[in-house]
């Protein structure tokens, strides 16, 4: 153990009750747990979080469920119980912060409203994850992350140029961006609760956190103008600005920022110095607006050059560039391994890497415990509320 694995975490003692499922609420809870919060995951016994089931492409457990879950303990219990409401109330009269993601209003059907709940623990702070928010027309409404993509504006700007040839992110980005404002959103009230001595309610809307990411094409169509087109991988309006085959066979994805750099790339990475005179290619705007006849040109210069020698020369420019990299370059980047960013955690199929989180403190190291087995932590979480073995049978709904 090094010396800051001995040190103090920033949300040691801090529990968090969560009744979460998929994404969005346990990527909220997963990095609370990183900061060293105690996080006691609710499941429905049998069943559980209903992401351990999405595939079994990590030795058989997850790969939505491995990411998202690790450092935390997976309780089992009945809801639909009455005396499960019980063991909910024990569980946040300890707790400092309840998360949750249910269906729109399940929460507050349960008697876990923030409005509810207040009277009685005043210091608890509610953080309420949902598709789009309480109130208003869309409250009601099924939300998941590929549908918050298309109403959130995401697909408009993302894909090809066709009307057919929108996409979607290849990762789950609606979800993602909920998980974070609720994560950050847990820690200003934890933070503000050291001032007022009471708890609030932190009311994250998928929709919303999306929108806010569309900051740039929303702002970029102001007033009817048109927004930004679909343009692949490739920038909307930057040009040259995007993927770029090479004669090996390989991509690589370049980025002009500036005149200086159209100067240099003319020079050093295409040696045809006179092209940065062309008056077809003399400013951005119009490097943009004939941009098929420069892809044309750069796309001859690399197929004569492999995708590294492309990348040396854009490297001694300096032109800004990165390796179109695929799954497995990406668990083989060299950059993280130098900077050993990936550990270890425990799991019910053994050991698995884990990249360490974003943001490394030199103060203290994550915490990085096992992803946890369905209600592998209930005996032990309501033998400390004090329940026998019996009354724990039943809460789990065993017959």
């Amino acid at each position: 153990m090094n010396d800051t694995q001995a040190k103090p975490r920033p949300l040691d003692g801090i529990t968090v009750v969560s009744l979460e499922h998929a994404i969005a609420a346990p990527f909220c809870t997963r990095q609370l747990a990183d900061l060293g919060a105690r996080v006691i995951k609710i499941e429905r016994p049998g069943a559980g979080d209903f992401a351990r089931g999405y595939d079994e492409r990590v030795d058989g457990l997850a790969s939505h469920f491995v990411w998202t879950n690790r450092s935390k303990e997976s309780v089992t219990l009945d809801i639909k119980q009455a005396a499960a409401n019980q063991v909910v109330d024990r569980l946040l009269a300890k707790a400092d912060v309840l998360v949750q993601n249910l269906a729109p209003g399940a929460a507050a059907r349960m008697g876990l409203s923030f409005e509810a709940l207040h009277e009685r623990f005043p210091r608890l702070i509610v953080c309420d994850i949902s598709g789009y928010g309480v109130g208003g027309p869309y409250e009601q409404k099924k939300a998941y992350d590929l549908l918050i993509q298309s109403e959130g504006g995401f697909l408009s700007v993302t894909g090809g140029p066709g009307d057919d040839q929108m996409a979607k992110a290849g990762c789950s980005i609606a979800d993602i961006a909920a998980g974070m404002y609720a994560y950050t959103g847990v820690l200003s009230a934890l933070m503000l609760r050291d001032k007022t001595g009471e708890g609030s309610r932190v009311d994250v809307s998928m929709l919303e956190s999306l929108v806010e990411w569309m900051g740039y094409p929303l702002y970029y169509a102001y007033e009817g103008a048109p927004p930004p087109p679909r343009a692949g991988a490739a920038h909307a309006t930057i040009y040259p600005y995007g993927p770029f085959p090479t004669g090996d066979g390989g991509t690589v994805m370049l980025g002009l920022q500036n005149e200086r750099e159209w100067l240099l790339f003319c020079e050093k990475v295409l040696l045809q110095p006179a092209l940065a005179f062309d008056e077809r290619f003399s400013s951005n705007s119009l490097r943009s607006a004939h941009r098929e006849e420069l892809r044309a040109i750069i796309v001859a210069s690399f197929a004569e050059l492999s995708a590294e020698q492309v990348i040396e020369r854009l490297d001694a420019a300096p032109i800004a560039n990165a390796h179109v990299n695929d799954m497995a370059g990406v668990w083989a980047h060299p950059q993280l391994k130098a900077r050993q960013r990936w550990s270890q955690v425990g799991s019910p199929a053994g050991e698995l890497p884990a990249l360490l989180p974003p943001g490394s403190n030199s103060a203290f190291a994550p915490r990085m415990d096992p992803i946890p087995a369905l209600g592998e932590h209930t005996e032990q979480v309501l033998a400390e509320l004090g329940y026998s073995p019996d009354e724990i049978q039943r809460l789990q709904g065993a017959r």
